[in-house]
């Protein structure tokens, strides 16, 4: 079987009370003849063997668990778990499980756990007690059928039979009718009792019950049982403030009675829970697990049934953007649209994504656009509202929504600008606002969520986009809260203060450090765009100037933004620093916090710290040269002379690499001669010898040094001679090397006279010289004794005899030489590699 649903793994529970794996398999539920019922079996995906056989009882206790969990009991200190694969399989499985039992689907548990004392006790009652008998429905009898309410809570088979027993003949209907009479009676010890016995309903936990009690002719009479609390002195007014306090207000009047009526007992039941009843704390898990589900399948339905009137949803929006509107209209509108948002969050993924679609289709974005830069604060914060819960569904619609606006609209008036400036204006000196719209920008800009199968370029695009039109307005406050430079010194001229244009605002500097703390994150995010900005705008010096701020968590904040940037240990950024200077101002901050062992100090050791353990030598250099007799004295940690030491290590390093490569220009001279005059003496005792083709040079070469290092063994110099033989072949071969994508070129043959014959088929411009002539348009050769000789060559071929090669230019060598030296990358030393 491939059906990755039904793909579970099977768990027993040992003595250890740890769980087992008993293999993977997939499950079914089928009628199993010798177990007389519907079962569950699991047969294992290896060999197909029988893993789990468990007959559905309708007794048993069966917990779901995390969406893909099935958790039951099967005996004594016998506990059985599925584990599935996905969460529709589970679904399946639980609701077979429950269809089995009777029970809701909807519900975690199918049994609330029972002492085997008891189970057995009523297993031996007779079967027709199988309902509870309840006295008449009468004044008198009100307190024993409270006591009988009251006293069947505590056993769960107890419950369930007076839920069936309260169910038939319409009896929950004459408690009701009873609440009326004692009320006008003004019966007090009736109307506690009947608190007792509706209080005692609700904790059946009976759906079936709660389509009787929350119906329009019986909900209110339910709220006034509940407000005869026998511990309160006076009854509550929770009926007065549902029928007079709270006013339900149609934005757009809606002309579907049911969804009417369903909106208006989605709201009382709200109320009886969150109001009415005591918290779910105080009582056993799951207690109201029901009334909870009976309130979420009614928002369900209520979102359901608005999301399909598309002239309702068409309307509201066409008066959300009328600028007709009237204020208090649209604050209406809006919080209608905040509410209906926070009611699709009970919806499956897959209905929430289609209710969010629809909202999309209809213009939810260019209406939050309007409603975002309007002046009411009620209407902004229900609008952010709104954003947040588009943003949490879907960062990609929303980006591609801001990322059309340009070609319609002025860079003032897009969205992600409309929201930075909500950030930046928030009144709340907490600046609550703030933070959130900082988090759901950061929601936007993160890379991690546009990693779309459906649109490969999102990432450049965006981030392009929002380099280019909005990361001037979230830095705005920050660069005109601080100064360059030049104007920071002329500030300073005359006064004591460090740095007086650094803002002491407490508010300012909340949203300053919110700023930076979305930069920081653009640094460690967005490698490429922060990086053109910030050398762009000089932006770390403007920021470092904040280090001087009288409040320490914005300090920290500009040192966490240089922190980062190092820690990306990337040379560009290191370069910007060394140029800029830029440590002096952490180092002065060092200096004036002086002894005291604060968050600061310990921050601004860090970094100096991680520049150490990771060896940044371009800053180690930097540092040591320009700051460290300011920083010798620093004792209490090593940190400053690690670096020192890191320092003069690179130093003797570089010392010893030129020192090793340095060559005397006289020395050099005499083994070129030795060499020359020792290849002489070779040449007068053998005759010329053939040129050979170049297939063969590797081979010839080998053999002459192998002689040479025997004749040279005794030398201390042989080790130089080989070096310049080495580098003379080197440019010898590349004589007759050329690279295919510019030239093409036959390798040389040897011709009858001992001379070579080079063939080239040149490009145009590669076979001229500087004056345009043909480079090599004849053919040459050169006779021992240096006079012209006849050549067959034909015009495009180049003859030459090999005994008058000319392979080094010596008057030149030495020069050549030192410019090898200074572009060798293994010769040059530099500190910012």
């Amino acid at each position: 079987m491939s059906d990755t649903r039904r793909r579970v793994k099977v768990y027993t529970l040992n003595e250890d009370r740890q769980w087992d794996d008993r293999g993977t398999g997939h499950v079914s539920s089928t009628f199993v003849e010798r177990l007389k019922g519907i079962s569950l079996l699991v047969r294992a995906e290896s060999d197909g063997s029988l893993l789990l056989e468990s007959k559905i009882s309708p007794n048993t206790a069966y917990q779901k668990q995390q969406d893909t969990l099935i958790v039951w009991s099967e005996a004594e200190n016998y506990d059985l778990a599925l584990s599935f694969q996905e969460k529709a399989g589970c679904d399946e499985i639980w609701e077979k499980i429950c269809q089995v039992q009777g029970k809701d689907p909807a519900l975690e548990i199918t049994q609330d756990p029972i002492d085997e004392s008891e189970e057995e006790r009523f297993e031996e009652m007779p079967e027709t007690s199988h309902l509870v008998e309840l006295p008449p429905c009468e004044l008198a009898r009100l307190e024993e059928i409270a006591d009988l309410v009251t006293s069947v809570l505590s056993s769960p088979i107890r419950r369930e039979k007076l839920a069936l027993a309260l169910m038939s003949e319409g009896y929950m209907k004459k408690l009701l009718q009873l609440f009326q009479v004692c009320e006008d009676l003004d019966n007090r010890e009736g109307l506690h009792h009947l608190y007792e016995i509706v209080r005692g309903v609700l904790f059946l936990n009976k759906a079936a019950l709660f389509e009787v009690m929350f119906s329009d002719d019986c909900i209110m009479d339910v709220v006034g049982c509940l407000e005869y609390d026998p511990a309160l002195v006076q009854p509550k007014r929770h009926r007065e403030f549902l029928t007079k306090t709270a006013k339900f207000k149609e934005v757009i009047p809606i002309t579907d009675s049911e969804l009417r009526q369903k909106i208006h007992q989605t709201y009382r039941v709200q109320y009886i829970q969150d109001i009415i009843l005591p918290t779910p704390s105080v009582f056993e898990e799951n207690f109201l697990s029901t009334l909870t589900s009976f309130i979420f399948f009614n928002k369900v339905e209520i979102v359901s049934m608005l999301q399909e009137d598309e002239k309702f949803l068409t309307e509201v929006f066409a008066q959300l953007t009328d600028e007709a509107t009237e204020d208090s209209k649209r604050r209406e509108l809006v919080n209608f649209f905040k509410e209906f948002c926070a009611f699709s969050q009970t919806l499956q993924p897959q209905n929430r994504d289609a209710f969010f679609k629809t909202l999309a289709n209809l213009g939810i974005l260019p209406a939050l656009e309007i409603v975002m830069g309007m002046d009411d604060l009620q209407v902004r914060a229900a609008a952010t509202d709104i954003f947040s819960y588009l943003v949490e569904f879907s960062p990609s619609m929303v980006r591609e929504f801001v990322m059309q606006e340009p070609q319609q609209t002025d860079d003032d008036v897009l969205l992600i600008n409309v929201v930075i400036k909500q950030m930046i204006c928030d009144s709340d000196p907490e600046l609550g606002g703030a933070v959130q719209l900082m988090g759901l920008l950061r929601t936007l800009i993160d890379p991690e969520n546009m990693l779309t199968p459906t649109n490969k370029t999102e990432k450049t695009e965006f981030l392009s986009f929002f380099y280019k039109y909005c990361m001037q307005v979230l830095t705005a406050p920050l660069l005109a809260n601080t100064v360059d430079e030049k104007k920071s010194k002329a500030l300073q001229e005359g006064s004591t203060k460090i740095n007086p244009v650094c803002p002491d605002n407490f508010q300012t500097a909340q949203l300053l450090a919110l700023i930076l703390e979305l930069l920081t994150f653009c640094v460690e995010h967005h490698t490429y765009h922060i990086k053109t900005y910030i050398m762009n705008k000089d932006l770390l010096r403007r920021i470092l100037v904040l280090m001087n701020s009288k409040h320490t968590f914005l300090a920290l904040c500009a040192l966490r933004f240089m922190r980062r940037i190092i820690g990306q240990k990337d040379e560009y950024y290191n370069r910007y620093i060394i140029k800029g200077n830029l440590f002096e101002p952490v180092i002065n901050t060092l200096l004036d916090n002086g002894t005291r062992y604060n968050l600061l100090n310990s921050a601004i050791i860090e970094l100096f710290e991680f520049i150490k353990v990771e060896d940044v030598k371009s800053l180690i250099a930097h540092i040591i040269d320009n700051y460290y007799k300011a920083l010798e004295s620093i004792e209490y940690v090593q940190t400053f002379k690690g670096l020192k030491g890191r320092y003069e290590q690179e130093k003797d390093r570089q010392t010893l690499r030129l020192n090793r490569y340095r060559r005397d220009a006289r020395t050099l001279d005499e083994d070129e001669e030795m060499w020359f005059h020792e290849d002489e003496d070779d040449d007068e005792g053998e005759a010329v010898e053939k040129s050979r083709p170049e297939e063969e040079f590797p081979e010839s070469y080998g053999k002459y040094m192998e002689a040479k290092k025997g004749k040279c063994r005794h030398s201390a110099q042989c080790v130089q001679t080989h070096n310049l033989w080495n580098g003379m072949f080197t440019m010898y071969f590349r004589l007759f090397t050329v690279k295919e994508s510019d030239d093409k070129e036959n390798f040389p043959t040897q011709t009858p006279t001992g001379s070579f014959k080079f063939t080239f088929s040149h490009s145009a411009g590669a076979a001229n010289g500087a004056n345009g002539k043909p480079a090599a348009s004849h053919a040459a050769s050169a006779s021992p004794n240096g006079s012209p000789a006849k050549s067959d060559a034909t015009p495009g071929t180049l003859v030459v005899k090999t005994a008058m090669v000319g392979l080094v230019d010596y008057p030149d060598d030495e020069d050549e030489e030192e410019e090898d030296e200074e572009q060798s990358p293994r010769k040059r030393p530099r500190l910012g590699s």
